[in-house]
């Protein structure tokens, strides 16, 4: 892989932070109007009871620093190297600015529309997120990084995406962290000689509140089943793939972070696979086969076609440019043959709600 400028200053994490690539979160705007008109009414019990779990705010005092915070930094994250440093820097910005982009665009919606259910729901939303955005922040000013999370959203390049394009990936981001945090909290659970920052011990209940989002979304497309069924199924299977392979590939960007962690990034990513494939039976009339031999071959092929382009621009001029080029396709012809493959389906469950169980 390319290697990543060092992030040893705030304007370099802040510059971290606002790039657009096909790997980095992005931030979202996207129909209000047609926000505002969403019934829920047919989930009417459910979302009731959801929205009383909201109310009651169980992590309105989870996300404070203990004192031994600081001290479990300097004791054990300085025992690192200065390369897997860099990769839990990165993974920091990374998480801070998905978290981020969650709080605006829900905050965003939030002060667009007059729909009571989605108005009351995306101020809960917003709210959770933009206390995990903060206390990762927190962590980043533990080293000088911290981000000026107002000129982030005033300068990072926004993507307009329909209603439904949000709902499927947001349900799916939000899903598919909690699937990434709980198998990081169960394994340093077991292992807390591997607890290298202090930050991982918040992850159960954080995620908690990702699995509560990816319900909120959950519960709305069941309320408007047109969301899952015809051509729409086309865009969930799109959606599925393109989430799973940025995961994939960027998590093989980072190996060293998962192998402090005692993982490795295949059989992590894979777990975490399967925990959402899990979940969102809930609402997707299918899911991927990710134990199709091709699947796993395509996947690792896009991290090696990557890998390539990253060193292709690295080389520039015109040789290096052709290179990227050839493996940009090579890439893209991939990922197609990935979303041809065979899918498994099967029927939605009666009860949509589900427990955060794993």
């Amino acid at each position: 892989m390319q290697a990543s400028p060092t992030i040893d200053s705030a304007a370099k994490a802040s510059q971290k932070a606002v790039e657009s690539t096909m790997l980095s979160p992005r931030f979202y705007t996207t129909d209000f109007a047609a926000m505002d008109r969403l019934d829920v009414s047919s989930m009417r019990s459910e979302w009731d009871a959801m929205m009383a779990e909201y109310e009651g705010d169980n992590n309105h005092d989870h996300f404070q620093r203990t004192p031994e915070f600081a001290q479990e930094v300097a004791e054990r994250f300085s025992q690192v190297s200065p390369e897997m440093r860099q990769e839990f820097l990165g993974f920091l910005i990374s998480s801070l600015t998905s978290e981020f982009s969650g709080c605006i665009l829900y905050n965003e919606i939030f002060k667009n529309v007059e729909n009571p259910d989605i108005k009351q729901l995306m101020r809960f939303m917003a709210r959770d997120e933009s206390r995990h955005a903060s206390f990762i922040n927190q962590s980043l000013k533990d080293f000088g990084l911290g981000i000026d999370l107002g000129d982030l959203k005033r300068t990072k390049a926004y993507t307009y995406f329909k209603p439904k394009y949000i709902f499927y990936a947001t349900y799916l981001s939000e899903k598919i962290g909690y699937a990434r945090y709980i198998t990081i909290f169960r394994q340093l659970e077991k292992n807390p000689d591997k607890r290298f920052h202090p930050i991982f011990r918040w992850f159960e209940r954080w995620c908690n509140d990702e699995f509560r989002h990816g319900e909120s979304f959950a519960l709305i497309m069941r309320a408007n089943p047109h969301l899952l069924r015809g051509g729409n199924v086309y865009w969930i299977r799109f959606f599925l793939l393109a989430v799973y392979a940025t995961m994939y590939v960027r998590d093989h960007t980072r190996p060293m972070l998962h192998h402090e962690m005692g993982l490795e990034s295949t059989s992590y990513d894979y777990t975490v696979f399967r925990i959402t494939n899990d979940i969102t039976r809930q609402v997707f009339p299918i899911s991927l086969d990710i134990d199709h031999p091709a699947f796993r071959e395509g996947l690792a092929h896009l991290f090696k076609a990557q890998t390539e382009m990253d060193k292709a621009k690295s080389r520039g001029g015109l040789i290096g440019n052709l290179q990227r080029a050839r493996w940009a396709i090579s890439g893209a012809v991939t990922f197609v043959r990935l979303y041809f493959l065979p899918v498994q389906r099967h029927e939605l469950p009666a009860q949509v709600r589900m427990l955060p169980a794993w």
